[in-house]
This record gives structure tokens, sequence and C-alpha cells, in this order.
């Protein structure tokens, strides 16, 4: 299968009555389904003065987020996923680098268009075109492994978000990988708990839609009460970042035996700590739990790893492995200099920033401008610099050390934020914690923001000095209900960081 519409096609084959998408008490069916993406994929070609290149899709886990994709690839244009939250300023630039032509928006997206410029854009939604039948495609166009499948955009380092071109061909060799590694079948529900901006939504689609089963977006009620909300919807595979676990935990779900039915639980986009997985494996006896990695440019996710009673000795400040990356690629660890590392003489693992290079890996972003930096050759190939930290064992295995950038020099101390993050969950009471630096004067704090039981300062100090240098322990804690998230349901650093910021200020003026 070239196109990764191809998966929904195979699906189709297999199970064309079954549910591919349930939104509340609706189900729709992969027939209808086709045949409605067949529809909107003609109106907008009809409407259009030359076929579109690229088609935003406005919508948030609504019959037009997920039928809308399937338009667009069926359509032969590249998708490009905009979420109606995000602020105008950047959904314009984004429709604007992608060359966005057409647009298919729901309620909720259709009410931003005055803020965006889609004058003159043919737009498929509430209060813009209507669907024309008389207008469908006999097929889906056809698309080449070079042709673009969808477009994500990702924070850039100068405020400016940075296209990631996903080819059909990359994502055509990431699936054949994750058929071989998973038994998937026509009676599996998956969870959809991803936005579309996401690229770990297109992970929930294409692997249920390419053996028949459905996906069920999670609303924010179904996270309070997984467990029965789970059970009603017969989920079978969960995907999600692991920030969950600790909603659930919050609100008392995360109990041993609460989610009998998964086979298997996912996760990626944060690290994921070794208690939580623990608690979450016990929670669904029957599950198989991955702790998944992966950034943007490699196509969801280029590594995996399986918990098991080994998970233990290859864990780092806490964390769950990643595991080897993906057949068909090659790494290379690098250091401060952006050199390969060289491995020591009877060394027993190596550390480095992960650089790799295949079949997954983008070549380049959207616009070449951005590659500065994170590119890089070497041996006659392109790697693409994650800026992640990684160890390397022996046997290929990963173990997530932390962001490149995720150290800080205070007072003379390398403080990894991962490090201080890990020792706070050590520490009695706690739940989660974040571990931020924000500069004052130049200078940075430590800052750590944790939810759980509230402690006093000096308490938790004192715990601390147990398992980290003075020069790593903290100065400044906060409680917190909830640890706040970003749209893609990832910890919100920035948020935190920025709020830490306001905090020192004001304390240094009083």
């Amino acid at each position: 299968m070239s196109a990764l519409h191809d998966r929904f096609l195979r699906g189709l084959a297999t199970a064309p009555d079954r549910p591919a998408i349930t939104l509340g008490e609706r189900s729709i069916s992969y027939a209808e389904a086709h045949e409605t993406a067949l529809t909107w994929a003609g109106t907008l070609l009809d409407r259009s003065p030359e076929p579109p290149r690229s088609i935003g899709v406005l919508a948030h886990k609504s019959e037009q987020a997920y039928v809308g994709v399937l338009a667009a690839l069926y359509a032969g244009a590249t998708v490009v996923p905009v979420h109606p939250d995000h602020p105008p300023a950047r959904v314009r630039r984004a429709l604007a680098a992608a060359g966005v032509t057409a647009m298919i928006a729901d309620e909720h997206g259709a009410a931003l268009l005055p803020d965006l410029p889609a004058g003159g854009l043919p737009v498929l939604g509430p209060g813009h075109l209507a669907a024309r039948p008389d207008r469908a495609l006999a097929a889906p166009r056809p698309a080449t492994p070079d042709d673009v499948a969808y477009l994500l955009f990702t924070s850039g380092s100068t405020g400016t978000p940075k296209g990631v071109p996903v080819r059909h061909g990359m994502a055509a060799h990431y699936f054949a990988l994750i058929d071989a590694r998973y038994d998937f079948h026509p009676e599996d529900v998956f969870s959809q708990t991803f936005d579309l901006t996401f690229d770990c939504a297109m992970f929930d689609m294409f692997c249920a839609w390419g053996n028949g089963a459905a996906i069920v977006p999670i609303p924010l009620a179904g996270y309070r009460a997984l467990p029965r909300f789970a059970a009603e919807h017969r989920l079978s595979v969960w995907f999600s970042v692991p920030s969950a676990i600790g909603v659930l935990r919050s609100a008392g779900a995360l109990v041993p035996g609460a989610l009998p039915g998964l086979r298997w639980s996912l996760f990626a986009g944060e690290a994921l700590r070794l208690a939580d997985a623990i608690d979450w494996a016990a929670a669904a006896p029957a599950s198989a739990v991955e702790n998944l990695y992966g950034p943007t440019e490699a196509t969801v996710t280029i590594a995996g790893h399986r918990l098991s009673p080994a998970s233990t000795a290859r864990g780092v400040n806490g964390s769950v492995p990643i595991g080897p990356v993906h057949d068909g690629h090659d790494t290379l660890l690098l250091g401060p200099d952006g050199e390969p590392v060289t491995v020591a003489g009877g060394a027993h693992h190596t550390d480095g920033e992960l650089a790799v290079a295949g079949p997954q890996v983008c070549t380049g972003y959207l616009d070449p401008r951005h590659d500065e930096g994170r590119f890089t050759e070497h041996g006659g190939r392109r790697y693409y610099r994650t800026g992640d930290r990684v160890r390397r064992w022996p046997d290929g295995e990963l173990t997530y050390l932390g962001r490149a950038d995720d150290q800080v020099q205070i007072g003379g101390w390398r403080v990894e934020l991962a490090e201080v993050g890990a020792a706070m969950d050590g520490c009695p009471g706690v739940t989660g914690a974040v571990a931020v630096a924000p500069a004052v004067d130049g200078e940075p704090r430590l800052f750590v923001y944790y939810t759980g039981e509230p402690s006093p300062p000096a308490r938790i100090a004192r715990h601390l000095r147990e398992s980290l240098p003075v020069g790593l322990v903290p100065k400044f804690y906060r409680h917190l209900g909830a640890l706040p998230l970003n749209s893609n349901g990832k910890v919100d650093r920035r948020a935190l960081t920025a709020r830490a910021s306001a905090e020192l200020t004001r304390e240094d003026r009083c």
C-alpha cells in the first residue's frame, strides 16, 4: 500500500458495515465514511479552479475532523490539520505556509473563519459549501510514495511553527512495521485522545482503519470516569500521553483491575515514569504496556519498549526505556559539539543526543530555512537531530535522559531538569512534578510545581537533599491541583516556566 488512505480502503474491504468512527451515540460505518469522503473530495475539487495541493482541516474530534482527513487524501491533496483553538495568528501562518487552497471545517472551526484569510477559498462546512453527492468521486485519486500525505507544524525556537511534511512512502514504511508488531483486528476499539495536530492521532486512525477497527474520541468526562467509559465502548487499545495516568489517579480511577478490557496500552509524547507504567499495568492486567518514542520528523514513533521486569534495570530518573530504533534506520549519538560520540573501550553504555536517518525520517522542513541546526550530514547520510539525549545500551536499547536543551547551569552546577522532577516524584504524597528554570536578571532559578498532598517547602527540600546534590535542590515550590496541559495533552512546561518567572519577578519586587 503506497498511499496512506489505502489503509482505510483495506478496512473498508474487511468490514464495510462495522463502525469506523464512534462519536457519542452515533457510529459512522466504513461504507458511510467512504461515501462521505468521496462526496466531500468531489465537492471541493468541483469548486476549485485547479486541484487543491493542500486542504486544511479546521476541526476538532468531529465528523469533519476524521472524515475530513480522508476526504483530503481522496482528493489527492496534502492534509493540513489545524486546531480551532489555536491563536488565529498561528493558524494564519500555518495556512499560508502550507499553501492551503481549500478547507473543511466543523462548527467550531467555521466560527474562526472570519479571523482567517479564507476569503475566496472553497470551505466545506456549516454556513459554507454544502456537500454535493452528484459531484462525488468514483474513487480516490492516486498518490505516489513521494507525495506529501500530511503536513504538521511543530513549535519553532524563533516562535515561527516549522512545517513537517510526511510523505506517503514514509507512512507506508511506518505502518508496515506497526502491522508486524501488533495483532490489531476488526473487533478492536481504539481510544482517540490526540488532536489531529499531534501526529499520534495518525496512529489511532490508520492503525484502526487498516484493520477494520473503530476509533472512539475520548471526551473530557471520559477521562474522569474512564473505567465506565472504556467498558461501555469496549475499548481494547489505549494510546495517550503519560500525563493521562495522573488524571486517572487524581480521579481515583487508577485502581487494580479497573480496565480489564484493554489488550494494548501505549504511551508517547513525554517521558513515561516507571511507577506510572506499573500502576497502569495493574489497572489493565490483560494489557501489554508500551512506551513509544518518536519526533514528528520521524513519522509518529520510531522506537518502542514493552514493559517487563527488565525495564527497571534500564530506566534512568525513574523513567521507562524507549526501546531500540525501528529496523531500517541508522542512528548516531552526538556530543555537545555535534560530532558523533566516541565509545570508550569497555564502556557499558553511551550517552548523547540522538540523531536518526532512514525511511521514516523527513529530510527537511517545509521552509528550508528551518533546517539549520536540526539536520546534519555524516558518512554521506542526512540525519535528523532530535534534540533528545539518550543512553544507548550495548544491545541497541535506548533510554531517554531528557532534552539536550533541558540542562541549565545554576551556581556552577549543571542541572538536568528531568532529574529534579524525578527526585520530586519520590517525595511522600507527591503524585506529579515538573521542574522549570526561568531566568531572573539573567540567572536561572530552579522552581518546582507539584501535585498531590501539599507539603512545607522545607520538608520537601529536606527529602530532596537525600537524593540530590545540594546545588540541584530547588528553593521554590508551588502546589497545584493539577499540572496544566497543552492542546496535545502534554504537560505545558512553557506555561509553567512563564508562571514561575512571573512569580519570581513579583517576589523580587517585594
